[in-house]
């Protein structure tokens, strides 16, 4: 096991604040609900899990505040402003590393810096720092083509942070690496964390998962989407899997996400009788 890591001391103001929020989409002539009267307080340099099973409105929490999809009731505010739109103030790493192709590695991580106008010393020393904190430097001239999945993942990472947005919004970016690999990047992503000091908002159905990387867990009800339980993870970190603290917790989470995907597998064997 690992030695324990100092991590960021937090800052108890709230850098997300998500104020009762709402949203509701009509497909096939049907309203339906995704999320329902959502509220939390995200403090600055929190590392915070949205856990639960498919449907229960993570992805939709998320893109919310990603500014991608707004709510269709309540707000949700960074540092006090309202979110309206996207913004460089919050980063999104996705499952799908939405890399260009065509693309170099170090061509990937530059083209933000190239938007935002950066000088070509500036965009080299910060893409630079990148390759060597994510172990890419020997791929630089590389292909995504020619990555493996969990490569592909550290580029979309550094991409993400070559634009040092406070907040990191991550959308299951390890759900289809094999265990190895995302044991590897979990450990990268809190070591990142732990360095620069950023807000994290990160969406996992996986138990272990979450209790391996977050401060906090909020696990969110089958639709519509609501905070089911709200908790702070107090083990230090590194955290061991095979610790009887870290599998009681993990048992006191699978009971409460099983009775979610229970009422999940409930819905659709109702909705497929209706049909």
């Amino acid at each position: 096991m690992n030695a324990p890591q100092a991590f960021p001391q937090l800052d108890l103001a709230p850098h997300i604040r998500i104020d009762g929020v709402h949203k509701a989409f009509e497909t096939g002539g049907r309203i339906v609900t995704a999320l329902q009267d959502i509220r939390l307080d995200i403090p600055r340099g929190q590392f915070t899990c949205l856990l639960g099973p498919s449907g229960c409105g993570k992805s939709t929490l998320l893109n919310a505040v990603a500014g991608f999809s707004l709510p269709s009731s309540g707000t949700i505010t960074v540092d006090g402003r309202q979110i309206t739109a996207p913004g460089p103030d919050r980063g999104m790493v996705f499952q799908e590393y939405a890399l260009f192709p065509w693309m170099t590695v170090e061509d990937n991580i530059a083209f933000g810096l190239h938007i935002k106008g950066m000088s070509k010393p500036e965009i080299r020393d910060r893409v630079g720092g990148l390759l060597s904190m994510l172990s890419l430097g020997d791929f630089r001239q590389r292909f995504p083509k020619d990555l493996s999945g969990g490569m592909r993942q550290r580029v979309a990472i550094a991409r993400v942070l070559a634009l040092d947005s406070p907040i990191m919004l991550m959308d299951e970016p390890f759900g289809a690496l094999d265990a190895l690999t995302r044991r590897n990047l979990q450990d990268e992503l809190l070591r990142i964390w732990s360095e620069l000091k950023k807000t994290i908002l990160f969406v996992t159905h996986s138990i272990e998962e979450a209790v391996y990387l977050a401060d906090r867990i909020v696990v969110m009800t089958y639709r519509p989407g609501t905070v089911k339980r709200d908790l702070m993870v107090d083990m230090p970190r590194m955290r061991d899997p095979a610790a009887p603290e870290f599998n009681q917790l993990k048992r006191e989470l699978g009971v409460l996400v099983m009775e979610e995907q229970q009422r999940h597998h409930t819905d659709e064997l109702r909705m497929a009788a209706v049909d």
